[in-house]
């Protein structure tokens, strides 16, 4: 079963840096457009960041110069680096993966599972 595992959150303090991973389970994700999206309580997911499948990088305004999307191919994983981080960071991190006919590993309008929580804090 093809699934996506997210981890490497926590609490940091403002100005802190945390490492996020999202883990391809079950398929190679180096096929695949990787996003990394957001969600706070209430609101609507929120784009972060998005890796194609030609590596290039898109960010949202809100974190761009102090993000960074990769790729580590053996290790089947997508990582998003977060620094300077604020507390209007503070959110559960998710991921979310699309291959070349459009189909998502997750349907947009599911759960998506715990992901990863960051709160920033002091």
């Amino acid at each position: 079963q093809e699934r996506l595992v997210e981890s490497g959150g926590g609490l940091v303090q403002p100005g802190g840096s945390l490492r996020l991973s999202c883990k391809g389970l079950g398929f190679t994700l180096v096929t695949y457009v990787v996003t990394w999206y957001r969600q706070t309580p209430g609101k609507e997911r929120e784009l972060v960041a998005e890796i194609s499948r030609q590596d290039s990088k898109e960010y949202a305004d809100s974190v761009r110069g102090r993000a960074t999307i990769s790729r580590d191919l053996a290790e089947n994983t997508v990582y998003l680096q977060m620094r300077s981080l604020k507390p209007e960071d503070t959110a559960v991190y998710y991921c979310n993966a699309k291959n070349v006919f459009g189909n998502s590993i997750r349907a947009p309008s599911a759960s998506w599972g715990q992901g990863t929580q960051v709160t920033v804090s002091s």
